[in-house]
């Protein structure tokens, strides 16, 4: 019986902290609004990118539905500009798949943003599914996405992994049955959220498992 490993994106695979907070600042500036500062935005990522807007704008009287569009233009025009991949990733990856792992990345990024994303870093290869927001299935920390791959592959989800920073992660892995790995390398919050596995780098999750 085949074991899933599920992985986050954004702070788990990627950091691409720079690059979101371009697409929030030049959202900002179409609304003449000041800058605000990377640390601020990095706080807002973790439930996708109307949650991203809403908070970036929290306190202002604009139209989200308005907004929404524009800093997904923005971020697609930005993807790459300053996002790589975490040290580790791509030797770590191949290592994986070496081993037999079905692996996927189910973000709560928009589908069209991580797939283009991952494809430009040449890291699409390594996964046998990449999902984003939008892809049929409700965003992190719902588990149907989870459960569809582990279901479509017929894996022993007591054996699979769920791989994130953020407590949308740790979330959807309990409530999928999911061992749980806890990226404290990345930039998101476990909100005080249990995990099995705390990996301070990307070499020492696939160390642990492979």
């Amino acid at each position: 019986m085949p074991q899933v490993i599920i992985f986050d994106l954004d702070g788990t695979l990627i950091d691409s902290r720079r690059d979101l907070t371009t697409a929030v600042n030049l959202t900002r500036e179409f609304y003449r609004l000041p800058p605000l500062p990377l640390e601020t935005v990095c706080g807002y990522i973790g439930n996708g990118a109307r949650k991203l807007i809403e908070r970036s704008l929290r306190g202002e009287k604009i139209d989200i539905d308005d907004a929404l569009p524009r800093m997904k233009q923005f971020y697609l025009e930005h993807l790459t500009d300053a996002t790589e991949l975490y040290p580790g990733v791509a030797e770590g990856l191949r290592t994986l798949t070496a081993s037999g792992w079905k692996l996927a990345v189910i973000t709560n990024k928009p589908d069209e943003s991580a797939k283009l994303l991952l494809n430009r870093l040449d890291a699409a290869r390594y996964f046998d599914e990449i999902m984003g927001g939008g892809g049929g299935y409700p965003l992190k920390p719902e588990p149907e996405a989870l459960l569809h791959f582990a279901a479509k592959w017929r894996a022993d989800v007591t054996r699979s992994w769920m791989v994130g920073d953020h407590y949308t992660d740790m979330e959807a892995g309990t409530r999928a049955g999911m061992k749980r790995c806890w990226a404290s390398y990345g930039f998101g919050d476990p909100r005080g959220l249990t995990y099995d596995l705390e990996a301070k780098s990307f070499a020492g999750f696939v160390a642990a498992v492979a």
